[in-house]
């Protein structure tokens, strides 16, 4: 597998694999959700190095080893997007997102469609009629989200991420749980949580569509978070949409089935000559 080097620009740190020779592929950006960091798309970015592709995954604000940029609100992480790719000098690029990754990175395509040249959306959302699950809701109540984060331990953070997903393994969770280990991140999954009124993508519908690029939609067939009848919705919306459901996989889908992910980002973002 191609090494994955840690690096930092403008305070985000991101990963990032790149393949030997110079490419004019357009490069891949991948955008984590909660509680992951950039470590969930190891798999996948050092594949598409190895396929010829320069592939890059921000720590977003507040995760893993980015420092929190307060306040951390859906707004704000879509700010921070833009401002990576800026100093990183991306022009076009294929965006690949997973669960709150997918909120804030598709926000942005659609406020920066010159900028997108591809999409990977998996176990997401992008509906103005989206509702929140059990835990999402906790962490937007008032009081209620400040005794759950307070509350969280290391090993108790490990074996919530084991019950949803036999990918997550000790390695994982040590990961993960670096943006709990701060009052600044605990507060900032809050903000975050707090700010994401599905209300405000009503000024979004149909820009997906109109964005007129090749989209695939990958998807865990047995996510209770993001069920996969939003990836029928999206396919509904965006024409010619490709859906790939993998069997046996939940919400991290990118953890349940890491290498089955890659090759189906990899070959597709191949097939789309992009």
């Amino acid at each position: 597998m191609v090494e994955v080097e840690p690096a930092r620009v403008d305070g985000i740190a991101y990963r990032e694999a790149a393949p030997a020779q110079h490419s004019d592929l357009v490069p891949a950006l991948c955008l984590h959700g909660f509680p992951e960091t950039s470590f969930m798309w190891r798999y996948v970015i050092a594949a598409l190095a190895e396929s010829g592709r320069r592939a890059v995954a921000p720590d977003l604000p507040g995760f893993g080893d980015s420092p929190p940029d307060p306040p951390g609100t859906w707004e704000r992480q879509v700010e921070a997007v833009e401002r990576f790719r800026m100093g990183l000098g991306l022009e076009r690029l294929a965006l690949v997102v997973h669960d709150w990754g997918g909120l804030i990175g598709l926000r942005w395509a659609c406020e920066h469609p010159e900028a997108v040249a591809a999409l990977v959306i998996s176990n997401t959302g992008f509906f103005p009629d989206g509702r929140w699950h059990g835990m999402a809701r906790a962490l937007r109540t008032e009081g209620e989200g400040e005794r759950m984060v307070a509350a969280m331990t290391r090993d108790g953070f490990g074996q919530m991420l084991a019950a949803v997903s036999r990918g997550m393994d000790k390695v994982v969770a040590n990961e993960y749980w670096k943006t709990l280990t701060t009052e600044g991140g605990r507060r900032g999954i809050l903000e975050l949580y707090r700010s994401g009124d599905f209300e405000k993508l009503e000024p979004y519908e149909g820009r997906l569509a109109a964005l007129g690029v090749p989209t695939l939609l990958l998807w865990g067939e047995n996510d209770l978070f993001a069920p996969v009848a939003g990836a029928h919705r999206l396919k509904r919306e965006i024409p010619d949409a490709k859906l790939v459901a993998i069997a046996g996989a939940g919400h991290f889908v990118y953890a349940d089935e890491p290498r089955r992910s890659a090759r189906e980002v990899v070959e597709f973002l191949a097939e789309s000559g992009v």
